[in-house]
């Protein structure tokens, strides 16, 4: 069997594999849109507008205060809905994005409607290269993104299966033991039971059998016992007795084996004769 400290170290090192997997899932779902950066808890400040994802469309945001259930309670800029914001990971610096704009646009840049106006009107350059500098930027920042996604899911994954593969062999000792012992025990409740001895009423029937006259319960349970056929810790056995042969009697009726033939005395019915 597993000891407590056993369990619970089997149970930390299940829970650790979870997380990691779960930490890889979210840090994998995280959406990286173009000149987004992940906010922390502490930067996060009630009254600011922010970029977040809400029911699939990224849209702006103002947190409003900090939420009962954990998170903060926002206003999508929008449509005016109230919604809830659960982490800081769910929320992107907007006003980076606008600073990184207004930067480019003061140094010549097309701001970035008119060059995505351009991007449909004109046909793409060859080999898919950048048409404007501002274009550029937001390559060069999406495919840095994705590159720092893929090395921490490659991290976490590789986090995951170092701890999964950790060799525990105190642990896997008691596993074993543990499962061994469950095996024994079911191979021992396999065994087949052995012969059911005779109850009381059963011996006491056999001794009227040999009877040549009516026996009272006391005198019954004296020649059981003396023949070592029966062993009892009752204080009372032969009052035990004469309950069990009233109780057929009342049951059985005619089909009984016991008949009564005066006070407290009983002698080997007609039916159990033959």
């Amino acid at each position: 069997m597993l000891t407590l400290k056993q369990k619970q170290e089997r149970a930390a090192r299940r829970a650790a594999r979870i997380a990691a997997k779960h930490e890889a899932i979210r840090a994998a779902a995280l959406p990286t849109e173009e000149g987004s950066a992940v906010m922390k808890k502490h930067e996060v400040k009630i009254g600011q507008t922010y970029q977040a994802k809400v029911s699939g469309k990224v849209v702006s945001v103002r947190i409003d205060a900090a939420s009962l259930h954990g998170g903060w309670d926002a206003t999508n800029t929008a449509t005016g809905k109230k919604v809830r914001i659960k982490s800081a990971q769910r929320l992107r610096a907007e006003a980076s994005r606008k600073a990184t704009a207004v930067a480019h646009v003061a140094a010549g840049a097309k701001p970035a409607a008119e060059v995505a106006k351009d991007a449909k009107a004109a046909p793409p350059a060859a080999g898919g290269a950048a048409t404007n500098p501002l274009e550029a930027h937001y390559r060069a920042q999406k495919e840095a993104a994705k590159t720092a996604k893929a090395a921490k899911v490659a991290a976490m994954r590789k986090e995951v299966a170092e701890k999964v593969a950790r060799p525990d062999p105190e642990l896997d000792a008691a596993v074993k033991a543990a499962a061994e012992g469950r095996q024994a025990k079911k191979a021992k409740a396999a065994k087949p039971k052995g012969e059911r001895k005779p109850g009381i009423l059963t011996l006491a029937a056999d001794v009227l059998k040999d009877a040549k006259a009516p026996m009272d319960c006391k005198a019954i349970v004296e020649k059981v016992l003396a023949k070592g056929l029966w062993h009892t810790k009752g204080k009372t056995p032969a009052a035990t007795l004469y309950a069990a042969i009233i109780r057929e009697i009342a049951s059985k009726g005619k089909d009984a084996r016991f008949h009564k033939t005066d006070r407290g005395m009983f002698e080997l019915s007609a039916t159990a004769h033959r």
